[in-house]
């Protein structure tokens, strides 16, 4: 059984983390064919989104507890070396990726996997969702971007104390705090992430891409900088058949065409 499910839809592919029998827990072989999956929608012009989601009752509850990571008579398992190569690649290649990334949380998210749902563009979350920073339950800190994205997301005393403690924030509370964008009703989750990738299949490409890089680029750049960054897309977005169209679009007071990627 593939660890993921590729989907290919009308202009967007759903990745479908599919180990259920353990709610989807990483393993190398598992991220791997993840990155290969994400490395194939990006190739393919005509993939214009993408969404994540998990097969079963969850959604991802982290790494596997399992050889990879448990010290043996050789000594400690190396650590630094699975959250590099491979849970920090993930979130890489969906920071760096042209595609908008629609997590679809459906059920337990922990320590890598929520993670792995917070590094996307969008998360959506079931009402029956939680989240969990699971690291210090077994003595570890949280990798695969957790402590940055939950610090800028939540602020620094929330993301402290979860990290900290390791409690679960239930989908409703996470998205009022902004930790997520929606919680929605269970029976929902599907068709309202779905939806949403269709709505960035009838967006402008160029546009989007230039809008992750900003977003990406804020936290880190000055005021000058950013205003700089902003200037030069917004440049090579005037220069784009996209725009032409919009404006045309605007004039004629009829939705826009944009064109395929």
């Amino acid at each position: 059984m593939d660890d993921i499910l590729v989907e290919q839809h009308d202009g967007w592919r759903k990745l479908i983390l599919n180990r259920p029998a353990i709610m989807n827990a990483l393993s190398t072989g598992m991220v791997g064919q993840l990155l290969k999956a994400i490395d194939q929608a990006e190739a393919d012009k005509a993939t214009r989104a993408v969404v994540l989601t998990g097969a079963g009752r969850g959604f991802c509850a982290g790494q596997e507890l399992g050889a990879e990571v448990l010290p043996t008579e050789a000594g400690p398992p190396d650590l630094q070396t699975l959250a590099d190569t491979w849970h920090h690649e993930f979130v890489r290649r969906v920071r760096g990726s042209r595609l908008p990334f629609i997590a679809a949380v459906n059920g337990v998210e922990a320590g890598a996997g929520a993670a792995f749902a917070v590094a996307c563009d969008f998360v959506l979350a079931a009402k029956s969702a939680s989240f969990v920073q699971a690291f210090v339950r077994i003595g570890l800190v949280p990798d695969s971007g957790a402590s940055w994205f939950l610090s800028r997301s939540i602020g620094d005393a929330r993301a402290r104390a979860l990290a900290l403690l390791g409690d679960p924030v239930p989908a409703e509370q996470a998205a009022s705090w902004g930790m997520i964008w929606r919680a929605v009703d269970d029976a929902m989750l599907m068709t309202e992430s779905e939806g949403l990738a269709t709505r960035m299949v009838q967006s402008p490409a160029e546009a989007i891409a230039g809008i992750k890089a900003l977003f990406d680029a804020a936290p880190t750049n000055t005021l000058h900088q950013q205003l700089d960054l902003e200037a030069k897309l917004q440049g090579e977005a005037g220069r784009s058949a996209d725009f032409a169209e919009g404006v045309r679009a605007f004039k004629e007071k009829r939705p826009p065409q944009f064109r395929p990627a």
